[in-house]
C-alpha cells in the first residue's frame, strides 16, 4: 500500500496540465494534513511535475523528457526574468520554441513571429495584440503594463503576457543563459538513464530465507542483491560474505547489511562511479525519496556510460571545458611530457592573477591526461595538494609538466610542476583512483 506522500504525488500526476494546485486543495481532496501536502508539492516541484510562480501560485506542468530538456516553459521564463504575469496564466505550462526581439516595424516584426514563440517587446500595445493573435506569448520589458483588452485576449487564447523590469538586451541574455544551462544538464548522464528497471531487477524480500540468495546467485551469477520490505522500500543488501557459513533456513533480515548505500535517479553517473569505487561496490540500488526500489545500476553500466560521455561532443560548455580547452600538448627537447596554457582574463581572480580554482582544474586535467596515457580507462581524482609559489598574470603562457610517481592497478600518484618563463610558479601532488574495467 502506498504512503500518503506517494498517494499525493500520484494524484498530482493525474491532474490536467496547466491546472492550479494548492496545499489546502490537496489536503482537503486526500484528507491529509497541510504539512504533508506541502512536502509532497515541494517533492513534485523537484521532480519537475509542478512549477511555483510568485503571485500566480503552483501549476501542474508536463515533466520534461531528456530529449526535450532545452525547451523552456513560459513558467520558467517568468522565474528567469523575475516577471509578473499580466494575463494568460492558463498557458504558463506551454513550451516556447524560439524568442523574437521586437525592435522593428510591426509588419517586419510579424514575419518572424510564429506559434509557440515568445515576442520580447517594450510598451507597444499593438505589437502585444498582434503577437498573441499570431500564437505567441508576449514578454514586455522595462516594467511596462499593457491594455486590459490585451490581457483579456491573452486569457482567451491561453497565452501568457509577462512584464519584467529588465531591459530587452538583459532579458535576451538571461533567457539564453537559461537555455544554455539546460543544454549542459542534458549532456550530464544521470543514474536514471542507465538504471535496470524494477521489472528486470533481482531482489530479496526481508522475509525470504538465505536459500533464496543461493537460487538467485545460481541463475544470475551476481552476488549482491537489494533487500526490500512489503512496501518495496529498500531496507538492506545481502552479499556473498554476509551468508558464508549461515544456515539456509535463516531469514534474510537476520544477515543483511542495514542502511545500505543507494542512489537516486537524479544522481549523476560520475557521482555514482565515485561511490562505487570508494566503497568497492559492484551494484547499487536506485531508490526514490521514499526509499522505494526503482531498479539497480551495476559497475559495468557505469563504465559503459562513462566511456559514452567521453565520446560525446560538447554542446553546452561548462567552466571546466572552457578552462581545459586552452591546454595543449607540446613535445620538448628532452621528450618529457609537457602542456602549455595561456591565462585568459576569465581564469584570473579579482587581483588579475591565475585563480586557485583554475589552477586546481589545470592540475587535475593534466594529471589525468598523464595517467590515461599510461593506463587506459577511467579515473576519479581523490586528492590534490597544491602550492602557489608565485602569482601568474593575465595573458601569461605557462608550461605544465606532470610526472607519474607511482602507478598500480587501482591507484596513481602524479607530481605536477607549473612553469612561467623558466621559473617554477606552482607545484602539486595529485592522487587518483583508477576504475578497473574487469572488477
Amino acid at each position: 500500500m502506498a504512503t500518503k506522500h506517494e498517494q499525493i504525488l500520484d494524484y498530482i500526476e493525474t491532474l490536467d496540465i496547466g491546472s492550479k494546485i494548492s496545499v489546502r486543495q490537496i489536503a482537503k481532496a486526500l484528507s491529509v494534513s497541510e504539512g504533508t501536502a506541502y512536502r509532497a508539492i515541494k517533492d513534485a516541484e523537484n521532480q519537475g511535475t509542478v512549477s511555483t510562480i510568485e503571485r500566480v501560485g503552483t501549476i501542474r506542468i508536463e515533466k520534461k523528457r531528456k530529449d526535450n530538456i532545452e525547451k523552456l516553459t513560459y513558467a520558467e521564463v517568468v522565474n528567469v526574468v523575475d516577471g509578473q504575469v499580466l494575463g494568460g496564466k492558463q498557458g504558463l505550462h506551454k513550451t516556447l520554441n524560439k524568442f523574437v526581439i521586437g525592435a522593428m516595424k510591426l509588419e517586419a516584426m510579424m514575419r518572424y513571429v510564429d506559434p509557440d514563440s515568445l515576442l520580447i517587446v517594450g510598451n507597444r500595445t499593438k505589437a502585444h495584440a498582434l503577437g498573441l493573435k499570431a500564437g505567441a506569448a508576449v514578454l514586455i520589458t522595462g516594467g511596462f503594463d499593457t491594455e486590459d483588452s490585451v490581457k483579456k485576449l491573452a486569457d482567451e487564447l491561453e497565452l501568457p503576457v509577462i512584464s519584467t523590469s529588465y531591459d530587452t538586451f538583459t532579458v535576451a541574455a538571461m533567457i539564453n543563459r537559461a537555455i544554455y544551462d539546460q543544454l549542459i544538464k542534458k549532456e550530464i548522464v544521470l543514474v536514471s538513464d542507465i538504471t535496470t528497471s524494477i521489472e528486470h531487477t533481482n531482489y530479496l524480500m526481508k522475509t525470504d530465507k538465505v536459500s533464496r540468495w543461493y537460487e538467485l546467485n545460481e541463475t544470475t551469477g551476481h552476488s549482491r542483491y537489494p533487500v526490500v520490505d512489503k512496501m518495496m522500500r529498500v531496507v538492506g543488501v545481502v552479499t556473498a560474505k554476509d551468508i558464508i557459513g549461515i544456515d539456509h533456513d535463516l531469514m534474510i533480515e537476520k544477515v543483511m547489511t542495514k542502511n545500505p548505500i543507494s542512489v537516486k535517479g537524479t544522481t549523476s553517473v560520475a557521482n555514482a562511479a565515485h561511490m562505487m569505487i570508494w566503497e568497492g561496490i559492484e551494484l547499487l540500488p536506485v531508490i526514490d525519496a521514499q526509499q522505494t526500489l526503482h531498479g539497480i545500476i551495476s559497475r559495468q553500466d557505469v563504465l559503459k556510460a562513462l566511456q559514452m560521455i567521453q565520446k560525446q561532443p560538447q554542446v553546452g560548455e561548462t567552466f571546466d571545458d572552457l578552462i581545459t580547452s586552452h591546454v595543449q600538448d607540446i613535445v620538448e627537447e628532452d621528450n618529457e611530457e609537457s602542456y602549455t596554457c595561456e591565462i585568459t582574463p576569465q581564469m584570473t581572480s579579482y587581483l588579475g592573477t591565475l585563480s586557485y580554482g583554475v589552477m586546481t582544474t589545470l592540475v587535475s586535467e593534466v594529471g589525468s591526461r598523464a595517467l590515461r596515457k599510461q593506463k587506459k580507462g577511467d579515473l576519479v581524482v581523490e586528492n590534490i595538494t597544491l602550492y602557489f609559489l608565485k602569482p601568474v598574470q593575465i595573458d601569461s603562457k605557462i608550461t605544465i609538466r606532470p610526472k607519474i610517481l607511482e602507478l598500480s592497478r587501482r591507484y596513481g600518484k602524479v607530481d605536477v610542476e607549473i612553469y612561467h618563463e623558466g621559473d617554477v610558479v606552482g607545484k602539486a601532488l595529485m592522487m587518483a583512483q583508477l576504475i578497473d574495467r574487469h572488477m
